[in-house]
């Protein structure tokens, strides 16, 4: 468990307490030990197997998966994968591959619905970068309607293994992920995933060993060039 889950959980159990005393009647107490078990079960942190294989891109939340697609970026075309936490679902961020945080920018904003896509861009978020394993991904933490506090110790310079925790996002809130072009995709939307246990994507064997996805699409098309637009 989070740690959180105890600050919240005893400190509403003594508030029950002290309610039930101060009255002398204990059904005071009941909302508070309710809200002391919601918070005990919302910062649950449970044990996840971490596939081992080479060239994958683990979950880096749970939840619900709103979005996959292409898209373009100043670095050229990337993938997205949106991942949807309601309250009911595990909070704490994983580390989608092994490697070293590049950086980790935190940007104040609104706090609109998480599952609305305008929220990437206006919501409070926290954008890391992180290279390893042959390529550089992003993901976002971004807080939803409910959220309002981004959790990320980490700094510039610090290495995580894959499926490592890095983090959370308090009551619901999503998560996007953007990876290389050429990943392969592995979830559809309407799929739920777990942090650390679910694979998102897997890299094909060139983009691990450092080959730009520029460079491949180039020596695809000088090998067979009429099949240039499919594979596009």
């Amino acid at each position: 468990m989070v740690r959180d889950g105890y600050i919240y959980g005893v400190s509403l159990l003594a508030v029950a307490l002290v309610a039930g005393w101060a009255t002398g009647r204990w059904e005071w107490g009941i909302v508070p030990v309710l809200l002391a078990i919601f918070f005990l079960w919302f910062f649950r942190d449970p044990e996840r197997a971490i596939p081992s294989a080479p060239g994958l891109i683990v979950s880096p939340a749970d939840g619900l998966v709103t979005e996959a697609v292409s898209i373009s970026t100043p670095g050229g075309p990337r993938q997205r994968v949106s991942i949807f936490l309601s309250v009911f679902d595990v909070h704490v961020n994983r580390a989608p591959i092994a490697g070293v945080v590049e950086s980790a920018d935190y940007h104040k904003g609104k706090f609109v619905n998480a599952m609305n896509p305008a929220c990437a861009e206006s919501n409070e978020r926290n954008i890391v970068t992180m290279r390893g394993e042959g390529i550089e991904i992003t993901f976002k933490q971004i807080a939803g309607l409910l959220a309002r506090r981004i959790v990320f110790p980490l700094k510039q310079g610090d290495r995580v293994e894959r499926g490592e925790r890095v983090g959370m996002i308090k009551f619901g809130s999503r998560t996007d992920i953007v990876m290389p072009a050429d990943a392969e995709i592995q979830v559809k939307v309407g799929e739920r995933v777990k942090g650390g246990a679910s694979i998102i994507a897997i890299m094909a064997a060139g983009a691990m060993a450092g080959e730009s996805p520029q460079k491949r699409r180039a020596a695809q098309a000088s090998a067979d060039p009429d099949d240039e637009g499919d594979r596009r």
